[in-house]
């Protein structure tokens, strides 16, 4: 069924990517602080993407709570909350690499992460996403 509602409103739109800078920052500053606990090294990697997508699931819900949105308007909110972190992301990397840590491995696993994150995000914000 065809919403009659726009896909966001401005205040939709403004509060998910206010979550998604957030959820961003947070997760920067959490993979800052595992990096040199070796989480980016050999089977501790896969470790950490795949505890990615559970820890992922709760903030599904949760944007959606802040942003004030419909269930048919998760795909578009979660999309509009990752594309804010990856441009954070892309900008922190070329501009501010010392968020994600201090050596080049730190910084690379890190953005890596966060892109797997918001990978993760997309995919789950259309699985979560249900007609009203």
């Amino acid at each position: 069924m065809i919403s009659s509602r726009p896909a966001l409103t401005p205040r939709q739109t403004v509060l998910s990517v206010m979550a998604g800078a957030v959820l961003w920052f947070l997760a920067a500053l959490l993979l800052k602080v595992i990096g040199p606990m070796g989480a980016y090294e050999g089977i501790n990697m896969v470790i950490l993407y795949v505890l990615v997508i559970p820890v992922t699931v709760p903030f599904i819900p949760l944007v959606r709570t802040v942003a004030g949105l419909a269930h048919d308007q998760t795909a578009l909110g979660i999309a509009m909350a990752t594309a804010a972190a990856a441009l954070l992301d892309g900008l922190a990397l070329a501009w501010a690499p010392g968020l994600y840590g201090t050596e080049t491995a730190y910084v690379a696993g890190a953005g890596a992460t966060i892109l797997w994150g918001a990978g993760v995000a997309i995919v789950l914000g259309f699985v979560m996403n249900r007609a009203s």
